[in-house]
């Protein structure tokens, strides 16, 4: 039992989740531009839901033995401008596998610092769903999805006006995708959800 324990805990060190991803399969190069937009998405969904913002991102980085990847602000600034839907081409650069890895496990270790939020909201939206009733209705709910579409629409660039609908409908499924980010093994389902929606045309 204490060495299951031991497993366990091992496999929740930054070094181990690290040596995870390693071992998982790697993007093709023309999968990036969507792992690139899906990672931003989803940290868009996080600081709008826990209202967290670059100083979070960057203390789990600390925490996570990620300095030398996401050193400050402006590291962490290009590596979400490297995501194509993003307005302004300053500061856009390639993403790194290195980096792409960094940002999963400071996604997750930020969505299991946040999991009672989390759980709250997704019960909300269950609840809503059970009730018939929009989930906006549900305070919680309705500032988070809010926040989502209109820090959506400040930073992303439309070919054509994207509908509050379709905002809403991400900004959910996102909300119950992190969820499963917020669990033990979070960064392995992200990772591999990042490159099995990026195959998808």
């Amino acid at each position: 039992m204490l060495k299951v324990m031991q497993t366990a805990a091992d496999s929740a060190t930054p070094n181990a989740q690290w040596e995870d991803l390693i071992k998982l399969p790697t993007p093709n190069v023309v999968e990036w531009d969507n792992i690139k937009t899906q990672l931003d998405l989803v940290l868009l969904a996080l600081e709008t839901l826990t209202g967290i913002g670059s100083e979070a991102m960057l203390s789990a980085a600390a925490n996570l033995n990620l300095e030398s990847k996401v050193p400050d602000r402006v590291a962490l600034w290009r590596l979400r401008q490297s995501n194509p839907l993003r307005k302004g081409q300053g500061g856009r650069k390639k993403l790194d596998v290195e980096e792409a890895r960094s940002l999963v496990l400071i996604i997750c270790y930020l969505a299991q610092q946040h999991q009672e939020l989390i759980r709250r909201a997704v019960g909300l939206l269950e609840q809503m769903a059970g009730k018939n009733r929009e989930p906006h209705q549900a305070a919680l709910l309705g500032d988070y999805i809010d926040a989502f579409c209109n820090t959506y629409q400040e930073r992303m660039e439309e070919d054509e006006q994207i509908s509050t609908d379709l905002l809403t409908h991400l900004a959910l499924k996102l909300l119950v995708d992190l969820l499963f980010y917020s669990a033990p093994g979070g960064h392995r389902r992200l990772w591999l959800a990042l490159i099995d929606r990026s195959a998808k045309p």
